[in-house]
């Protein structure tokens, strides 16, 4: 790998709520100068993936997940990389969520077609998710029928936290959520720190590498994000620089005509993820 060599580790495909499939993604990756891309969708591993790894158009395209868990109190996710495709603790986790998954998508269907007035359907919603369901399924379909002017309006005015259509989405803790990832021979990440209202980082992680957890995700494009930050990112590096656990990176990219399109936007050395496979199990 040449020394000035470029991953982006959180990407999204069609199997979660991101709009491209794997040549797509591999494509626009070689365009833009990358090495690698980690693929992390949420709550499920799109059936693409064969090994912990694929090399599609000269890009190294690793296999991860990004899981929703409870960090303590609060609405966190985690994401895995190097995971084993198939492998029985994922597929355990995977069914549990996609159960859940279901049952908020039925409530949040029943909420909108109570305030909207029209006969909007989950099978509708199924339709148009090639793997985990989730809201941005929803916002594409509230388009669709004229109800909102795009993906903003729609979690605007319907399906963000406080709006009238949310449901809360049922979660597993990060020690189960971490187990899962490191059973099936992957590594654990915390995904955008700066997100969750933590006031000691320090202890925070070093709790969270106590259940097996060996990297965080430092460079993230909060600027551009909607969500409002909660924590200083500075002070999440400086925390994870302390405990020596592994600063990953990427940019949330969903794709083309998606609610974020940033591929590349947040790129980390090449060696970061030599360090991330070193720490596999």
């Amino acid at each position: 790998m040449p020394p000035e060599a470029w991953a982006d580790l959180h990407v999204h495909t069609r199997w979660s709520d991101g709009t491209q499939d794997l040549p797509q993604l591999a494509e626009r990756a070689r365009r833009l100068g990358l090495a690698a891309v980690a693929v992390t969708d949420h709550d499920t591993v799109g059936a693409d993936f064969t090994a912990p790894t694929l090399n599609l158009q000269g890009i190294e395209v690793i296999c991860g997940v990004e899981v929703k868990a409870w960090v303590g109190k609060l609405k966190g996710e985690i994401l895995g990389y190097f995971l084993r495709p198939g492998h029985p603790a994922l597929e355990e986790l995977f069914s549990w969520l996609r159960a859940a998954r279901q049952e908020r998508m039925r409530a949040m269907v029943d909420k909108c077609r109570a305030l909207v007035g029209k006969p909007i359907a989950l099978e509708e919603v199924q339709a148009l998710a090639a793997g985990s369901l989730g809201r941005p399924h929803l916002a594409a379909l509230l388009v669709r029928h004229g109800l909102a002017s795009g993906f903003d309006d729609a979690f605007r005015r319907f399906l963000e936290e406080g709006a009238p259509c949310y449901v809360p989405l049922p979660r597993p803790t990060t020690r189960q959520a971490i187990a899962a990832i490191r059973a099936a021979g992957g590594v654990a990440a915390l995904a955008h720190p700066a997100f969750l209202a933590v006031a000691d980082w320090e202890k925070t992680l070093a709790q969270l590498a106590e259940e097996g957890l060996a990297a965080v995700e430092v460079h993230y494009p909060y600027e551009s994000s909607r969500q409002p930050l909660r924590s200083n990112p500075a002070e999440v590096a400086a925390a994870v620089h302390k405990l020596g656990l592994i600063p990953t990176g990427g940019s949330d990219d969903h794709g083309p005509g998606s609610v974020k399109e940033s591929l590349g936007a947040v790129k980390i050395p090449y060696e970061l993820v030599d360090r991330l496979r070193s720490a596999t199990t």
